[in-house]
Protein backbone atom coordinates (compact mmCIF):
# COMPACT_ATOMS: atom_id res chain seq x y z
CA UNK A 1 0.00 0.00 0.00
CA UNK A 2 3.22 2.55 0.97
CA UNK A 3 4.57 1.45 -2.67
CA UNK A 4 1.27 2.64 -4.62
CA UNK A 5 1.27 5.80 -2.88
CA UNK A 6 4.89 6.50 -3.53
CA UNK A 7 4.23 5.92 -7.16
CA UNK A 8 1.26 7.91 -7.20
CA UNK A 9 3.36 10.64 -5.67
CA UNK A 10 5.87 10.36 -8.17
CA UNK A 11 3.33 10.52 -10.89
CA UNK A 12 2.11 13.89 -9.97
CA UNK A 13 5.41 15.05 -9.19
CA UNK A 14 6.57 14.44 -12.97
CA UNK A 15 3.23 15.52 -14.46
CA UNK A 16 3.86 18.93 -12.40
CA UNK A 17 7.38 19.44 -13.68
CA UNK A 18 6.19 18.77 -17.14
CA UNK A 19 3.33 21.44 -16.85
CA UNK A 20 5.57 24.29 -15.74
CA UNK A 21 8.49 22.77 -18.23
CA UNK A 22 5.75 23.58 -20.67
CA UNK A 23 4.79 27.06 -19.04
CA UNK A 24 8.59 27.78 -19.16
CA UNK A 25 8.86 27.01 -22.86
CA UNK A 26 5.69 29.01 -23.69
CA UNK A 27 6.59 32.04 -21.98
CA UNK A 28 10.04 31.70 -24.29
CA UNK A 29 8.20 31.34 -27.63
CA UNK A 30 6.77 34.01 -29.30
CA UNK A 31 3.87 33.57 -31.98
CA UNK A 32 3.21 35.07 -35.83
CA UNK A 33 2.61 38.30 -34.07
CA UNK A 34 5.91 38.89 -31.77
CA UNK A 35 3.57 38.18 -28.40
CA UNK A 36 4.86 35.32 -26.17
CA UNK A 37 2.68 32.46 -27.20
CA UNK A 38 1.56 31.64 -23.12
CA UNK A 39 0.67 35.69 -22.86
CA UNK A 40 -1.50 35.09 -25.83
CA UNK A 41 -3.16 32.33 -24.52
CA UNK A 42 -3.63 33.57 -21.27
CA UNK A 43 -5.29 36.76 -22.20
CA UNK A 44 -7.57 34.82 -24.47
CA UNK A 45 -8.75 32.37 -21.67
CA UNK A 46 -9.23 35.26 -19.35
CA UNK A 47 -11.19 37.48 -22.59
CA UNK A 48 -13.68 34.70 -22.54
CA UNK A 49 -14.23 34.51 -19.10
CA UNK A 50 -14.34 38.28 -19.20
CA UNK A 51 -16.87 38.55 -22.03
CA UNK A 52 -19.13 35.54 -20.23
CA UNK A 53 -18.89 37.64 -17.41
CA UNK A 54 -20.15 41.10 -19.03
CA UNK A 55 -22.63 39.44 -21.05
CA UNK A 56 -24.64 37.53 -17.31
CA UNK A 57 -24.26 40.74 -16.12
CA UNK A 58 -25.28 42.60 -18.78
CA UNK A 59 -28.25 40.13 -18.96
CA UNK A 60 -29.02 40.19 -15.45
CA UNK A 61 -29.05 44.08 -15.52
CA UNK A 62 -31.46 43.79 -18.47
CA UNK A 63 -33.95 41.36 -15.93
CA UNK A 64 -33.78 44.04 -13.04
CA UNK A 65 -34.27 46.71 -15.57
CA UNK A 66 -37.62 45.29 -17.09
CA UNK A 67 -38.71 44.13 -13.44
CA UNK A 68 -38.47 47.89 -12.42
CA UNK A 69 -40.18 48.81 -15.27
CA UNK A 70 -43.14 46.47 -14.94
CA UNK A 71 -43.42 47.23 -11.38
CA UNK A 72 -43.48 51.00 -12.36
CA UNK A 73 -46.18 50.23 -15.20
CA UNK A 74 -47.98 48.45 -12.46
CA UNK A 75 -48.09 51.12 -10.55
CA UNK A 76 -49.49 53.25 -13.00
CA UNK A 77 -51.84 51.23 -14.18
CA UNK A 78 -53.31 50.78 -10.62
CA UNK A 79 -53.78 54.61 -10.37
CA UNK A 80 -55.02 54.61 -13.72
CA UNK A 81 -57.81 52.17 -12.56
CA UNK A 82 -58.67 53.99 -9.53
CA UNK A 83 -58.70 57.43 -11.20
CA UNK A 84 -61.53 55.87 -14.09
CA UNK A 85 -63.36 54.14 -10.85
CA UNK A 86 -63.54 57.40 -9.65
CA UNK A 87 -64.37 59.41 -12.90
CA UNK A 88 -67.08 56.58 -13.40
CA UNK A 89 -68.97 57.40 -10.01
CA UNK A 90 -68.91 60.82 -10.25
CA UNK A 91 -70.26 60.75 -13.73
CA UNK A 92 -73.00 58.54 -12.33
CA UNK A 93 -73.66 61.24 -10.02
CA UNK A 94 -73.33 63.61 -12.10
CA UNK A 95 -76.06 62.16 -14.43
CA UNK A 96 -78.17 61.33 -11.40
CA UNK A 97 -78.35 64.81 -10.08
CA UNK A 98 -78.93 66.04 -14.27
CA UNK A 99 -81.76 63.92 -14.31
CA UNK A 100 -83.44 64.38 -10.96
CA UNK A 101 -83.31 68.70 -11.55
CA UNK A 102 -84.99 67.86 -15.08
CA UNK A 103 -87.41 66.06 -13.40
CA UNK A 104 -87.72 68.54 -10.45
CA UNK A 105 -88.03 71.38 -13.40
CA UNK A 106 -90.89 69.70 -15.18
CA UNK A 107 -92.72 69.63 -12.41
CA UNK A 108 -92.33 73.30 -11.42
CA UNK A 109 -93.22 74.25 -14.54
CA UNK A 110 -96.30 72.36 -13.82
CA UNK A 111 -96.87 74.03 -10.94
CA UNK A 112 -96.47 77.41 -12.41
CA UNK A 113 -98.96 76.30 -15.63
CA UNK A 114 -101.58 74.75 -13.29
CA UNK A 115 -103.73 77.40 -11.71
CA UNK A 116 -104.64 75.14 -8.59
CA UNK A 117 -103.40 74.55 -5.33
CA UNK A 118 -101.00 72.04 -5.00
CA UNK A 119 -97.94 70.45 -2.85
CA UNK A 120 -95.19 68.43 -4.16
CA UNK A 121 -94.14 65.06 -2.88
CA UNK A 122 -91.44 62.74 -2.90
CA UNK A 123 -92.44 58.85 -3.70
CA UNK A 124 -90.89 56.97 -0.84
CA UNK A 125 -92.63 53.38 -1.93
CA UNK A 126 -94.42 51.21 -4.53
CA UNK A 127 -96.81 48.83 -3.45
CA UNK A 128 -96.00 45.33 -4.11
CA UNK A 129 -98.69 43.74 -4.63
CA UNK A 130 -100.40 43.23 -8.34
CA UNK A 131 -103.84 43.03 -6.95
CA UNK A 132 -103.23 46.41 -5.25
CA UNK A 133 -101.07 49.52 -7.26
CA UNK A 134 -99.84 52.31 -4.93
CA UNK A 135 -97.42 53.94 -4.20
CA UNK A 136 -96.47 55.95 -0.99
CA UNK A 137 -95.68 59.78 -0.73
CA UNK A 138 -93.53 61.47 1.94
CA UNK A 139 -96.18 63.74 3.46
CA UNK A 140 -99.50 63.04 4.80
CA UNK A 141 -101.78 65.10 6.92
CA UNK A 142 -99.72 67.28 8.67
CA UNK A 143 -98.99 69.09 5.22
CA UNK A 144 -102.79 69.03 4.61
CA UNK A 145 -103.31 65.93 2.55
CA UNK A 146 -106.54 64.57 2.63
CA UNK A 147 -108.00 61.20 0.98
CA UNK A 148 -109.28 61.92 -2.67
CA UNK A 149 -106.95 64.30 -3.38
CA UNK A 150 -105.83 63.77 -6.82
CA UNK A 151 -101.80 63.15 -8.04
CA UNK A 152 -100.28 64.50 -10.96
CA UNK A 153 -96.87 64.33 -12.80
CA UNK A 154 -96.02 66.56 -15.98
CA UNK A 155 -97.32 63.95 -18.10
CA UNK A 156 -100.42 63.46 -16.99
CA UNK A 157 -102.46 61.98 -13.82
CA UNK A 158 -101.08 59.22 -11.36
CA UNK A 159 -103.60 58.30 -9.11
CA UNK A 160 -105.78 59.47 -5.85
CA UNK A 161 -104.90 59.90 -1.92
CA UNK A 162 -106.41 56.84 -0.55
CA UNK A 163 -104.96 56.50 3.02
CA UNK A 164 -103.39 59.49 4.49
CA UNK A 165 -101.19 59.47 7.55
CA UNK A 166 -99.67 62.66 9.89
CA UNK A 167 -96.41 61.93 7.89
CA UNK A 168 -97.11 59.97 4.21
CA UNK A 169 -100.05 59.26 1.95
CA UNK A 170 -100.76 56.32 0.21
CA UNK A 171 -102.01 56.79 -3.33
CA UNK A 172 -103.49 54.46 -5.52
CA UNK A 173 -102.72 54.38 -8.86
CA UNK A 174 -105.10 54.97 -12.11
CA UNK A 175 -104.04 51.38 -13.57
CA UNK A 176 -105.42 49.31 -10.11
CA UNK A 177 -108.28 47.28 -10.32
CA UNK A 178 -110.35 49.16 -8.73
CA UNK A 179 -109.42 52.47 -9.69
CA UNK A 180 -111.94 54.88 -12.24
CA UNK A 181 -111.59 57.81 -13.50
CA UNK A 182 -114.27 59.78 -15.56
CA UNK A 183 -112.84 60.80 -19.38
CA UNK A 184 -112.86 62.13 -22.65
CA UNK A 185 -111.58 61.68 -25.93
CA UNK A 186 -109.39 64.90 -26.83
CA UNK A 187 -110.48 65.00 -30.40
CA UNK A 188 -114.01 64.12 -30.93
CA UNK A 189 -115.43 64.21 -26.81
CA UNK A 190 -116.56 61.10 -26.67
CA UNK A 191 -117.07 60.31 -22.79
CA UNK A 192 -116.56 57.48 -20.49
CA UNK A 193 -115.13 55.81 -17.47
CA UNK A 194 -111.29 54.59 -17.86
CA UNK A 195 -110.88 51.97 -15.15
CA UNK A 196 -107.84 50.17 -14.26
CA UNK A 197 -107.00 46.71 -15.03
CA UNK A 198 -103.86 45.94 -12.59
CA UNK A 199 -101.65 45.87 -15.35
CA UNK A 200 -100.32 48.40 -17.03
CA UNK A 201 -102.74 49.19 -19.22
CA UNK A 202 -106.64 50.48 -18.73
CA UNK A 203 -109.79 50.25 -20.32
CA UNK A 204 -112.25 52.94 -21.63
CA UNK A 205 -116.15 51.51 -21.17
CA UNK A 206 -119.46 52.76 -21.11
CA UNK A 207 -118.26 54.73 -24.43
CA UNK A 208 -121.18 54.66 -26.41
CA UNK A 209 -121.51 52.90 -29.78
CA UNK A 210 -121.76 55.44 -32.26
CA UNK A 211 -118.64 57.29 -31.02
CA UNK A 212 -115.82 58.56 -32.91
CA UNK A 213 -112.80 56.70 -31.45
CA UNK A 214 -109.42 56.08 -33.15
CA UNK A 215 -106.01 54.71 -32.12
CA UNK A 216 -103.64 57.37 -31.27
CA UNK A 217 -106.72 59.44 -29.46
CA UNK A 218 -105.70 61.00 -26.63
CA UNK A 219 -108.05 60.77 -23.12
CA UNK A 220 -108.23 63.30 -20.92
CA UNK A 221 -109.75 63.68 -17.59
CA UNK A 222 -113.54 64.85 -18.03
CA UNK A 223 -113.92 66.67 -14.21
CA UNK A 224 -117.49 65.05 -13.48
CA UNK A 225 -116.00 62.60 -10.62
CA UNK A 226 -115.05 65.11 -8.78
CA UNK A 227 -111.54 64.19 -7.85
CA UNK A 228 -109.92 64.65 -10.95
CA UNK A 229 -109.51 68.48 -12.75
CA UNK A 230 -110.78 68.53 -15.95
CA UNK A 231 -108.39 68.37 -18.74
CA UNK A 232 -105.23 66.22 -17.47
CA UNK A 233 -104.10 63.76 -19.81
CA UNK A 234 -105.12 60.24 -18.92
CA UNK A 235 -103.48 58.14 -21.66
CA UNK A 236 -103.38 57.39 -25.42
CA UNK A 237 -105.84 54.71 -26.87
CA UNK A 238 -103.91 51.78 -28.12
CA UNK A 239 -106.40 49.29 -29.41
CA UNK A 240 -110.32 48.55 -30.13
CA UNK A 241 -112.66 46.33 -30.58
CA UNK A 242 -115.84 46.39 -31.66
CA UNK A 243 -118.99 43.84 -30.96
CA UNK A 244 -122.18 43.81 -32.27
CA UNK A 245 -122.00 47.52 -32.96
CA UNK A 246 -120.78 48.24 -29.41
CA UNK A 247 -116.91 48.74 -28.05
CA UNK A 248 -116.11 45.72 -26.40
CA UNK A 249 -112.17 46.42 -25.59
CA UNK A 250 -110.61 49.83 -25.46
CA UNK A 251 -107.56 49.86 -23.87
CA UNK A 252 -105.64 52.84 -23.33
CA UNK A 253 -101.63 53.73 -22.36
CA UNK A 254 -101.22 55.61 -19.70
CA UNK A 255 -99.65 58.61 -20.36
CA UNK A 256 -97.31 58.65 -16.91
CA UNK A 257 -94.48 56.03 -16.74
CA UNK A 258 -95.91 54.99 -12.94
CA UNK A 259 -92.57 52.79 -12.58
CA UNK A 260 -90.45 55.82 -12.70
CA UNK A 261 -92.11 58.27 -10.70
CA UNK A 262 -89.56 60.24 -8.06
CA UNK A 263 -91.79 63.14 -7.48
CA UNK A 264 -95.45 63.94 -8.21
CA UNK A 265 -97.94 67.48 -7.08
CA UNK A 266 -100.67 66.59 -5.18
CA UNK A 267 -103.50 68.40 -6.02
CA UNK A 268 -105.12 70.11 -2.33
CA UNK A 269 -107.91 72.50 -3.99
CA UNK A 270 -110.79 71.16 -6.26
CA UNK A 271 -110.51 74.08 -9.01
CA UNK A 272 -111.12 73.26 -12.93
CA UNK A 273 -108.19 73.42 -15.02
CA UNK A 274 -108.86 76.23 -17.70
CA UNK A 275 -108.12 75.41 -20.99
CA UNK A 276 -105.22 77.08 -21.50
CA UNK A 277 -103.49 75.41 -18.81
CA UNK A 278 -104.44 72.20 -19.53
CA UNK A 279 -101.46 69.28 -19.60
CA UNK A 280 -100.26 68.32 -22.85
CA UNK A 281 -98.63 64.90 -23.49
CA UNK A 282 -94.77 65.21 -23.43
Amino acid sequence: MALLDIRQRVGWLFMTVTVAHLILISAQVTSKRGVPLLEEVIFGAMAEVQRVATGGIGEARGVWQNYVNLREIGRENDTLKQRVSQLEVALQRERAMAGQTRVLQELLDLKKETPLATTPAAVIASGASPDFRTMTLDKGSSQGLAADMAVIAPAGIVGRVVLPTPRAAKVQLIIDRNAAVAGLVERTRAQGVVVGTGSDRMRFEYVPGTADLKTGDRVVTSGIDGIYPKGFVIGQIESIERSAGEFSTVLIRPAVNLSALETVLVVTSASEVPKAARASAP
